[in-house]
């Protein structure tokens, strides 16, 4: 999935998609590094589970309702995330955390104001 980000702010989208979420920078292809931004993966085990590009857009806007939905192993992860994420100051609401059946949840906001959310399925799922 693609998002945008401010041109020159590459530093600020690690610090986010990095740091406090836990996703390993990949290179861009040489074609496409000219460009901007930076690309970050998640993993399970060797297997590529997701994928996020930032790109960057002039002029930027945040996406404040359309967002990549990311999922984690459990509860304890999805935890562990959102503690990286409010100890890097990052914007972190839990207010629909229990609101989708099935999933406990949490939605946060990167550096750029972009809205990303992080689940996990419960034991009661129906």
């Amino acid at each position: 999935m693609q998002i945008s980000m401010p041109r020159g702010a590459e530093a600020e989208a690690r610090r986010f998609y990095g740091d406090a979420l836990g996703m390993q920078e990949t290179e861009k292809p040489p074609s496409l590094a000219g460009r901007g931004g930076c690309w970050f993966r998640a993993f399970e085990g060797d297997t590529v589970v997701a994928e996020i590009h930032l790109g960057v857009d002039d002029p930027f806007v945040p996406a404040k309702k359309a967002h990549p939905g990311l999922v984690c192993a459990s509860v304890e992860e999805l935890q562990q995330i959102a503690g990286r994420i409010e100890d890097a100051g990052f914007e972190l609401s839990w207010a629909e955390r229990d609101t989708f059946e099935g999933y406990v949840r949490f939605h946060a906001r990167d550096g750029f104001g972009n809205r990303i959310e992080v689940m996990t399925a419960t034991d009661h799922r129906s």
